[in-house]
């Protein structure tokens, strides 16, 4: 198998190889707890890809509808972080488990909607723009929202935590948009390995998240796994709905229940892990693993299906 098919094999076999990674991060944990220092470079490779990958002219054609980025970005940075809040509080979690919830509920969309979205047949163009620019406003909106909801359960370093996503997520993807420049007749290569990287990465990242929580998934992982379904299944259901009450046609909505039901569960380990204990990143590491799973699963029943999301 050459080095491009292998890389295409990675990247459409996402969810199965961030599922094999968990159990066996589960139960064999020194196998990823080698990643503890290095884990937010793995994220920022992710992000590296991105920029890679990033095609200027698809952003060109759907940033002239603002009116449809900005309600599917207010719908982004809302819903989530409610769904987050209400399963923190609702849920009999410790506060530094109750606050990974949050975390990750006010993370931007993830990169990998954007695949899910092509293969679902939605708007690959607005799923580019909602993640990009939910990204790109990361920085200061995921720890405000944190500080301002987490704060109920622990202290929030609210600047840190805005310089580690400067580093790990606009940094690198600006560089891969440079790099992108660059490579010319090798653009087409970088197509088929940049996912794979990524792939690889978000693995790894929430590979590790288990491995360090394995004593607490033992003790409290049904609670933890019952709300990560609740807040993943809600937030596909209220980005379809009120896709409905914006009155997208059927194509957006998929495209915006599909952003918003999958969150960037990837940087909220990361932040969790750099800023928080490590049980704070534990719902994100479920998250993630669930998330890409209905994810990955869903696009293919409408593969098989594509005529039912019409109605």
């Amino acid at each position: 198998m050459s080095l491009v098919s292998s890389a295409r094999w990675v990247a459409r076999n996402l969810a199965v190889l961030t599922l094999l990674g968990a159990v066996a991060a589960y139960f064999h944990p020194p196998l990823f707890l080698i990643f503890k220092h290095s884990f937010l470079w793995f994220f920022a490779a992710t992000m590296f890809a991105v920029g890679v990958v990033l095609e200027p002219e698809e952003l060109d054609e759907t940033l002239r509808s603002p009116g449809q980025i900005g309600l599917g970005l207010s719908t982004q940075f809302t819903v989530m972080p409610l769904l987050g809040f209400l399963a923190a509080v609702l849920a009999p979690l410790p506060p530094d488990i109750a606050l990974g919830f949050i975390i990750v509920a006010c993370a931007p969309g993830a990169m990998a909607s954007n695949v899910i979205v092509y293969l679902a047949g939605g708007a690959v163009a607005y799923s580019v723009a909602l993640t990009t620019m939910a990204t790109l406003l990361a920085p200061l909106l995921t720890p405000a929202l944190v500080k301002w909801l987490g704060g109920v359960f622990l202290v929030i370093p609210f600047w840190p935590m805005v310089k580690t996503i400067l580093w790990v997520v606009v940094v690198p993807l600006a560089v891969g948009m440079g790099v992108r420049r660059l490579l010319g007749p090798y653009m087409r290569a970088a197509r088929d390995l940049a996912p794979a990287l990524a792939a690889t990465a978000i693995v790894v990242i929430c590979s590790y998240a288990v491995a360090a929580n394995h004593e607490r998934i033992a003790q409290m992982g049904a609670w933890v796994m019952v709300m990560v379904i609740l807040v993943n299944g809600l937030g596909y259901l209220a980005g379809w709905w009120l896709g409905r009450l914006y009155r997208f046609d059927h194509r957006h909505r998929l495209t915006l229940s599909i952003e918003i039901g999958m969150q960037n569960a990837g940087l909220g380990v990361a932040l969790a892990l750099e800023h928080f204990q490590p049980a704070t990143a534990l719902p994100g590491a479920l998250f993630a693993v669930w998330c890409i799973l209905t994810a990955a699963g869903a696009s293919a029943w409408l593969r098989r299906h594509p005529v039912n999301i019409r109605q």
